[in-house]
């Protein structure tokens, strides 16, 4: 799961859905706000287009104009939010990248959400509640975002350490590459009871993820002495 910044409006309300492009445009972006935190909160069934509409200081009517109806709006909330999986790959799988350069780069698009600061809470909530109550957004997101991006890290992995194709070695190794980072999105409130400084702050958690690489570095070269042992 990756995510662009949620963008932010402090102007005053929009009265009227059909008014001007810069006051339409911020009647848009208060709307889907207002559905990313709703929604979090209470899942796509439980939440109105009234509660949303009143949220965001905006005609109902500008639900229906923008994005057709409460489904248009769940899913324009992840279409805001989701980065194209194209351009995260691009961060990690160059040819020229070492492999260090590679996990780095994975692990600074992986990151992206929580350096989003208050919009953080927002998203991952967004993200969760639609695990939990699925819509098949989440299904879209894991076959248009999560899987390639999966199987790009496999073919690093697998370039790195000679491997001639993906094998079940290599998609563990991946899955456990990932897993250190997801591990600081599911777990936001364990590590914030136990060691709550160290993702306090942007700087803290990029500092994290720079250990992270290191980790996983180490991982990727006990399975290359597994390999090289394995040919002996």
């Amino acid at each position: 799961m990756n995510a662009k910044p949620i963008s932010s409006d402090t102007s005053p309300p929009a009265e009227d859905a059909r008014k001007p492009r810069s006051d339409g445009e911020q009647s848009r972006v208060r709307l889907l706000q207002a559905a990313m935190r709703l929604f979090g909160e209470q899942g796509f069934s439980k939440t109105s287009t009234r509660e949303i509409a009143q949220a965001a200081n905006a005609n109902v009517a500008a639900i229906s104009y923008y994005f057709g109806d409460k489904a248009g709006l769940y899913q324009a909330c992840f279409t805001a939010v989701c980065t194209p999986a194209a351009d995260n790959i691009a961060q990690f799988d160059q040819p020229h990248f070492t492999l260090r350069q590679s996990l780095d780069g994975f692990y600074r698009q992986m990151i992206t959400p929580l350096l989003m600061g208050g919009d953080a809470d927002v998203l991952l909530r967004l993200f969760y509640r639609e695990m939990l109550e699925p819509t098949g957004i989440w299904q879209q997101e894991i076959e248009n975002n999560i899987k390639p991006e999966h199987l790009a890290l496999v073919g690093v992995l697998c370039r790195h350490l000679g491997v001639p194709k993906p094998n079940d070695s290599m998609h563990r190794l991946a899955y456990a590459i990932s897993a250190m980072c997801v591990q600081m999105m599911i777990g936001r409130d364990i590590v914030a009871a136990i060691t709550p400084h160290m993702m306090s702050s942007p700087q803290a958690i990029a500092d994290w993820a720079q250990h992270l690489t290191a980790f996983a570095e180490a991982l990727v070269n006990a399975e290359k002495t597994k390999l090289q042992q394995g040919k002996a």
